[in-house]
């Protein structure tokens, strides 16, 4: 009986071996007859993508090793408009400016927004109106922003930021916060953040509402008061919304343009200019191509820096 029974179990596997083979190998060929279909349906997507994102790309690349500069006849410099970055100071003072405006406007907006969010999670239906107002700012153009935002910095009387500081008695501190080198630069920050802060909110919010009823129900119950609750339950769990919140601030930073075009030009003596800024000057105001573009290919590096963990670490997420 032994024996039947230890053959019996060896045909049991014989057989789902042979069914899992053939399982195995009908899934190839049904992959191999929808290849063709698939290739066909992508084929649109990867014509666009080609030729809206890859071909600019491999031409801003190709074009950063040619001196070109107006209707001077081009020529080949290799590694040369790179070099010139690295030994140009202005351009030194601009990845330094770059740096403080990303972490600047990326931890004064997700910060705000996390603290707003874990309030917010408190009082979800009460609060709806208030999120939404916030995240409204998220949706307004760059540009509309920075003309608000050039009423409220305005030097004179008319300043909104000025009129509130003679009101309430402190006229000695009215500035022309834009006009003003040591100024001009966190001034920027703060117009910037406020329209970054709308995305964090509602991340991080999404996040807090993912968190288990029975988690936070079981802290109300042992006496935990709201102050702990955020900081040792709502704080750790919302960390998967912090880190995308954190992401795409970063990006976003990377790539300010308009607001820095409408508030200071990258004034005033070139204090608020960053790299996006840098590259069109150099391209579009100075005509050398190719060494505005040398600068936009370190931009697209610095964004490759930050993108790459954030890439690896949902891909390892979805595996």
């Amino acid at each position: 009986m032994a024996g039947t029974s230890a053959s019996s179990v060896r045909e049991a596997a014989g057989v789902m071996q042979g069914s899992a083979l053939a399982a195995g190998i009908e899934g190839r060929r049904r992959l191999l007859r929808d290849t063709p279909a698939a290739l066909i349906l992508i084929a649109p997507v990867i014509l666009l993508f080609a030729i809206a994102v890859v071909y600019p790309l491999a031409e801003t690349i190709r074009l950063s090793f040619w001196d070109i500069q107006g209707l001077r006849k081009p020529a080949f410099i290799g590694f040369g408009n790179y070099a010139r970055l690295f030994s140009d100071a202005a351009f030194r003072n601009t990845l330094l400016t770059t740096l403080i405006f990303t972490i600047g406007t990326t931890v004064i907006s997700v910060a705000i927004g996390w603290v707003l969010a874990m309030l917010c999670a408190f009082a979800p239906q009460q609060t709806l109106p208030f999120r939404v107002m916030i995240f409204a700012a998220f949706g307004i153009s760059e540009a509309v922003s920075g003309y608000m935002w050039i009423g409220i910095y305005r030097p004179d009387a008319g300043g909104l930021l000025n009129s509130l500081i003679q009101l309430v008695g402190f006229s000695g501190f009215a500035h022309a916060w834009l006009g003003d080198a040591s100024t001009a630069l966190w001034a920027l920050v703060i117009a910037a953040s406020w329209s970054g802060v709308g995305l964090p909110l509602m991340l991080i919010f999404a996040a807090i509402q993912a968190i288990p009823k029975s988690v936070l129900e079981a802290a109300y119950m042992d006496g935990a008061k709201p102050f702990s609750t955020m900081r040792h339950i709502m704080m750790p769990l919302s960390m998967p919304g912090v880190r995308v919140a954190v992401f795409i601030n970063l990006l976003g930073a990377l790539r300010a343009f308009d607001i820095i075009y409408i508030l200071t030009g990258g004034g005033p003596v070139r204090a608020t200019e960053t790299v996006g800024y840098f590259m069109y000057r150099e391209s579009m105001t100075q005509f050398k191509l190719g060494y505005g573009a040398a600068a936009t290919v370190i931009l697209l590096l610095a964004v490759l820096i930050v993108s790459i963990p954030a890439i690896v670490q949902r891909t390892a997420g979805a595996k």
